[in-house]
């Protein structure tokens, strides 16, 4: 039976490696999932390639800090929440301009 350790693990490297896919897929899920309307929302963000870059990378913070919990390691824990919320910061700024520049 999975500890709750492992399952840290498990669940980092997963987030990590689906950002990874993410990364490699950028062109196609841009195309077909982040540039599409949803309902009355106009694509944001995400739809610009600098957007899904802070994305993807969010993702990948949220794996690393679920590896840093497994291995106990202090600084690795502390690079990816500062690391995660720079990003977020970035993303919040790059949405309001987003949101800002849509014509009403």
């Amino acid at each position: 039976m999975l500890g709750t350790v492992d399952l840290l693990l498990i669940l980092g490297l997963i987030l990590v490696f689906a950002a990874a896919a993410l990364w490699v897929s950028r062109d196609y899920v841009t195309r077909h999932v982040t540039s599409k309307s949803l309902g009355s929302l106009a694509p944001g963000f995400a739809a610009t390639r600098s957007g899904y870059f802070i994305y993807t990378g969010l993702v990948t913070d949220i794996g690393l800090i679920l590896i840093a919990l497994h291995f106990s390691n202090a600084w690795l824990l502390l690079a990816a929440i500062v690391l995660f919320v720079v990003e977020s910061i970035a993303a919040i700024a790059g949405e309001v301009v987003v949101y800002r520049g849509l014509k009403r």
